[in-house]
């Protein structure tokens, strides 16, 4: 058995791409329109790991999603969390759970859905501001 993908449905296409890929990092592999069925599909990954994707699926016909943790979150190894989130947060992007442990950060997409930042390998050491910052929102 091998992962492929974790599909996550999206209310507004272009929204989302902004958020997972100019504000991620993410970068998209493969567009699909099916008119047949009224909804695209946008496979996204980090950059030089394919292996592990995200697909963005849009559905043509407005509807409502509620519970965007309602599957658990999606999660992505950093190489410095505090920049990560310094970078996210730089881009209009609140970090719903500070990564004050040096270790641990968790975001929201336009949807909902929970992002957890988690750094590779050994915790950094705690630095401020993100130390003392308190958790906003859910995460």
């Amino acid at each position: 058995m091998k992962y492929l993908h974790t599909m996550v449905r999206v209310t507004d296409l272009e929204e989302s791409l902004d958020f997972y890929c100019d504000k991620l990092g993410l970068v998209e592999l493969n567009r699909k329109d099916v008119p047949q069925g009224r909804f695209t599909l946008v496979f996204l990954a980090a950059p030089g790991d394919e292996s592990a994707q995200v697909e963005l699926t849009y559905n043509w016909d407005a509807e409502a999603y509620s519970g965007g943790r309602n599957f658990g979150h999606l999660a992505y190894a950093v190489d410095d969390i505090y920049a990560a989130c310094q970078k996210l947060s730089d881009r209009g992007v609140t970090i719903n759970r500070p990564p004050r442990d040096g270790r641990m950060a968790f975001v929201r997409s336009p949807d909902g859905i929970s992002i957890e930042l988690l750094q590779r390998g050994d915790a950094l050491p705690p630095r401020e501001p993100w130390a003392s910052m308190e958790n906003q929102g859910t995460w």
